[in-house]
């Protein structure tokens, strides 16, 4: 069983940057391949970026590359999305997933285990 805690979220000014932390419980946190989602209103869950157990394999949507970065720390149980160049389009609730299952079809929301509770991010224009 793994809990994850999503924070770090807020209001910022388009072209502003915010770094989500995604904390995990469970001593199997760096078997995990970790995702980031995200939720806007009236919009289905949408895969953003998602990094391997390893950190070795990291994988972007189209509309983040370049702007996001998914990172992790095993030793602190964390993974990270730091988001620079911030739009209004990035507005929504952003979710942290984990799963066990290997390096395959990693953009599927199907694919994961474990949600957090999500936390908001709202870009102002």
């Amino acid at each position: 069983q793994v809990q994850l805690v999503e924070s770090g979220g807020g209001l910022v000014q388009t072209g502003g940057s915010l770094r989500l932390s995604c904390a995990a419980s469970g001593r199997t946190f760096s078997t995990y391949t970790m995702g980031w989602f995200r939720q806007a209103p009236g919009k289905e869950r949408e895969f953003v970026a998602a990094i391997s157990w390893s950190g070795t394999n990291t994988y972007y949507t189209d509309p983040v590359k370049g702007r996001f970065t998914v990172a992790r720390d095993n030793a602190k149980n964390t993974v990270y999305l730091q988001m620079n160049s911030l739009k209004p389009e990035d507005t929504a609730v952003y979710y942290c997933a984990a799963t066990s299952r290997i390096w395959v079809g990693v953009s599927g929301p199907h694919k994961y285990d474990y949600w957090g509770q999500g936390t908001q991010v709202t870009v102002s224009s």
